[in-house]
């Protein structure tokens, strides 16, 4: 049988004591039906079970739960409010047996952070698939940066996180979080097309040097590409003036064709006209995308289920 542990009354009556919820059943059956033989024969189990149960239960939480009532017995105040608690308690037991059961139709709510090309890039083209074939599971989409993101699975706020890194400037692997490989991307630095007319074809240090007096556009909430574009300008042995910053890819572009300095940009998807995108190759630049979770929740219906399609969805591209 289940067992609930450490519940605890407000007023003080119980403190550490288990309660079999068999024996909540019992309780709940008295003080709706008001008789012990009614409770047995719902229950299908004797009436001296029903007596014993309820005998046990009261010396389990220290106090009487029921009185005489002529020939028949009623609960206590203590019984009454217990059994209060017991609706809740078997009704939270019962949700959480059909959320964990594997032959169950998946449901919930299902709260999934990421970073904003992630979710147009893998999360939404699955939500309207997902909405048709299981319909009980929500998904709630929140906008951040792979720190935040990160922040939030600890603190048990997120599900999901879609986060990324760069090769040059890799996450610290951590043994608290479970991480799926989604896909991976060559980056390449964008400048203005009267700069790149000018650049010499060559590996990334020779791109590097050409740029060393350039400003340079990093992110403004997380430190990653910051850290990719210092270790290749420490490569190629100089220190990059950095002095703007935008989360935003389309506001990256805009900055460049305004001459106000060159950035880190996918090198696989269009530049604005004006843009230009020079390769890096030797050390070559990859952002590593990856969905991350605690141990153990990958397992829950609708964890388990969107997490299939974001990895089979990236093996099919």
């Amino acid at each position: 049988m289940s067992t609930c542990r450490s519940w605890t009354y407000r007023s003080g009556i119980l403190n550490n004591w288990i309660v079999e919820t068999r024996r909540l059943e019992i309780l709940l059956g008295l003080s709706r039906l008001g008789s012990m033989r009614e409770v047995a024969e719902e229950l299908h189990i004797t009436t001296s079970t029903v007596s014993q149960q309820i005998a046990v239960l009261a010396r389990e939480v220290g106090t009487a739960l029921i009185e005489p009532d002529g020939r028949r017995v009623r609960l206590t105040p203590a019984g009454r409010r217990l059994a209060g608690h017991a609706v809740t308690i078997l009704a939270a037991v019962e949700a959480a047996r059909a959320d964990l059961d594997p032959a169950a139709e998946p449901a919930g709510s299902l709260r999934v952070g990421g970073f904003a090309t992630a979710i147009r890039r893998v999360l939404l083209p699955i939500l309207g698939p997902l909405a048709v074939e299981y319909p009980r599971i929500r998904i709630l989409i929140h906008e951040f940066e792979p720190a935040e993101a990160l922040a939030l699975i600890g603190s048990d706020d997120l599900d999901l996180a879609l986060i990324y890194d760069y090769n040059l400037a890799p996450r610290a692997k951590d043994p608290a979080l479970q991480s799926f490989p989604l896909w991976t991307t060559q980056w390449a630095v964008a400048v203005p097309e009267a700069l790149a007319d000018t650049a010499a074809p060559g590996d990334s240090l020779s791109v590097l040097n050409h740029l060393a007096g350039q400003p340079w556009i990093v992110n403004s909430r997380n430190t990653a590409d910051r850290d990719a574009v210092r270790t290749l300008a420490s490569m190629a042995g100089f220190e990059p003036l950095i002095t703007h910053q935008s989360d935003s890819l389309e506001l990256v572009q805009e900055l460049i064709r305004a001459g106000q300095g060159v950035g880190l940009l996918p090198a696989d998807e269009p530049t604005r006209p004006g843009v230009a995108l020079l390769s890096l190759t030797d050390p070559a630049v990859v952002l590593r995308a990856s969905a991350v979770t605690r141990p153990g929740r990958s397992e829950w219906p609708p964890l388990a289920l969107v997490l299939g399609r974001l990895v089979s969805r990236q093996k099919q591209h």
